[in-house]
């Protein structure tokens, strides 16, 4: 059975590209496990230059979001504190009459402290709700050792999109600065 490849938005904090970039070659490039999406070396080099939040988040939905299905969260140590980290997730989450939202599934870069609890607000907010992950809407998984397991985090956060889309949490507010790491 052929893999479906969807397309996958790639959000992270950029002190991290060394490990985004490897993952990226490994599982899109060589594995086909999916067909990346997003900012940084291994993905286009248009780079929106503005300070215009609302014009930012407009163009990232536009140019990279507008074609993916799924957005894949890149946890490092600092992923958390990067604004533009939960403004992309915002935009993956907005959702309306001919808006669907992206599936969203963080994926622990290989750095991830195994102790580190601190993830993006909004991600965790969509990670577990009423004490139960099942009434939630994202998944966390550790790096992928396989492009099977990959491929399968991949459609079950793109089945979820429809499925689960009930359980979006995704306030208005965004951070506006950069938090310290």
């Amino acid at each position: 059975m052929a893999i479906v490849r969807r397309k996958c938005f790639i959000t992270y904090h950029h002190a991290d590209q060394d490990e985004v970039s490897q993952f990226v070659r490994t599982f899109d490039h060589v594995k086909d496990a999916f067909i990346a999406r997003g900012l940084g070396r291994e993905m286009s080099d248009n780079i929106i230059q503005s300070t215009n939040t609302d014009y930012v988040m407009n163009q990232i939905r536009q140019l990279y979001l507008g074609n993916s299905t799924v957005t894949l969260v890149m946890l490092g140590k600092c992923t958390w504190a990067r604004r533009y980290v939960d403004w992309e997730i915002q935009s993956s989450l907005r959702q309306g009459e001919i808006t669907t939202p992206n599936g969203l599934v963080a994926i622990k870069l290989p750095s991830f402290e195994k102790d580190q609890k601190i993830l993006p607000e909004r991600l965790s907010n969509n990670l577990l709700q009423n004490g139960s992950h099942e009434d939630c809407y994202a998944r966390c998984i550790e790096y992928p050792r396989t492009t099977e397991q990959l491929v399968n985090a991949i459609e079950a956060a793109y089945q979820r999109r429809t499925t689960h889309r009930k359980w979006i949490v995704n306030p208005r507010d965004r951070m506006s600065y950069n938090r310290k790491c």
